[in-house]
């Protein structure tokens, strides 16, 4: 039996019961276009983590630890002086820019009776750039602010949500209450998902008014010239500030330096392997079509078992007549691949125009060649698989004994 004959008898077969073909091959059909609307989705959720983050992938912070030195005092603290060794091109040329920060905590008011217990964040003009945050309204303060400690503000969404009810427009230009000191607000952040407690505003002016300690600081914000050379920037910085420090042993190096491209990196890593597991999950439903294709194929030459024994009997080899139901496997898993390819693709982009509009921090979801590719093939292998026992026995079936069946 030629191919081209068997593959023509197959389509007969599933054309003389459609509705039965449709439901075997209705799993594989949900299988596949799970698989790759999910791989689109995984792949856009990471391209948008990637590009609401990535800018974040050079920032490196230093924190004074808290306590005691392992085996030595308390530890000392950050100062302002840190800062301009670390900002030291000659002795830190892999670092591109570095600030102060100080921060506390204080009662913001706006109106009788509303407060707001506020992150207090005092810094430089650079702070919105270092740190990769946004504004909704309004203007960063200047250096001039900076150098006459002005007293304005910057306040995250959730002042804004407690003491205007999320109105911004309303909070831009409103005068609050910081502790016993009166501010203009003269801006709104946008969220950033763990900061948005915030009233930021000039290092001085945090210093002078609310949270006092000299030349001391809370923390640094460092940002490195390229990804590439974060490894150097944390290198560098931490051999500035153990000389600094008088610090010999690292035991006892008394600040902590985090590069967030280690956390960014190990984000990334979970989203993968998130995105495999609810593929696994998806490949489930290729597996229960796989099934189904197995149960139907067995139905299929039990119904045929007396054109089986005719074919025989007129001297049909036993490699044809497993030929025969091996490519009848086939096609209906293979159709079903095609269809779930063609819906995958389809709901993938109908996600691509939607998704950016309703939700465009979760990135746009993206059609893979690549799981197009093994949702075939491993559609086609779940035919041959799922294939292989029933046409083996209808291969086998001795021809008397297939012309006996009823």
């Amino acid at each position: 039996m030629h191919f081209k004959e068997a593959l023509t008898i197959a389509a007969r077969s599933m054309r003389a019961n459609r509705l039965r073909s449709a439901l075997t091959t209705l799993g594989i059909v949900i299988g596949v276009t799970a698989v790759i609307v999910l791989v689109g989705l995984g792949q856009g959720m990471k391209a948008g983590f990637n590009k609401s983050f990535g800018e974040l992938a050079t920032a490196i912070t230093v924190d004074k630890i808290q306590g005691s030195v392992p085996g030595g005092g308390p530890a000392r603290d950050l100062r302002d002086s840190d800062v301009t060794a670390l900002a030291d091109k000659k002795q830190a040329p892999a670092i591109g820019s570095v600030i102060p920060v100080v921060i506390g905590e204080g009662i913001v008011q706006h109106g009788p009776g509303n407060q707001f217990r506020a992150q207090i964040t005092g810094s430089t003009t650079s702070y919105l750039t270092v740190n990769n945050r946004q504004m909704v309204l309004g203007s960063m303060y200047t250096e001039a602010d900076m150098k006459t400690n002005a007293k304005v503000v910057l306040l995250g969404p959730n002042p804004v949500a407690d003491l205007y009810g999320g109105n911004a427009g309303q909070a831009l230009g409103s005068t609050i209450r910081i502790d016993r000191a009166t501010f203009k607000v003269i801006g709104i952040l946008k969220s950033d998902g763990y900061s948005d407690d915030i009233a930021l505003m000039p290092l001085g002016t945090a210093r002078a008014y609310l949270v006092g300690g000299g030349d001391k600081i809370t923390s640094m914000a460092v940002k490195a010239k390229s990804i590439a050379e974060v490894p150097a920037a944390v290198d560098q910085a931490t051999k500035i500030l153990s000389d600094r420090h008088n610090i010999r042993e690292k035991s006892k190096i008394d600040f902590k330096i985090t590069a967030l491209q280690n956390q960014l990196d190990q984000i990334n890593q979970f989203l993968t392997f998130l995105t495999l597991f609810i593929i696994a999950v998806a490949g489930i439903s290729l597996l229960v079509g796989g099934i189904g294709v197995a149960n139907i194929m067995l139905v299929s030459v039990t119904e045929r078992t007396r054109e089986i024994g005719i074919r025989k009997a007129i001297g049909a080899r036993r490699s044809a007549i497993m030929k025969q139901f091996l490519i009848e496997s086939v096609v209906l898993a293979g159709v079903g691949g095609l269809f779930g390819i063609v819906l995958g693709v389809g709901l993938t982009l109908t996600g691509a125009a939607v998704i950016p509009k309703v939700a465009p921090d979760f990135g746009t979801p993206e059609v893979s060649i690549v799981a197009i590719g093994v949702a075939i093939g491993v559609s086609l292998i779940i035919g041959l698989v799922a294939g292989g026992y029933p046409a083996m026995r209808a291969s086998r079936l001795q021809p008397i004994e297939a012309l006996r069946f009823q």
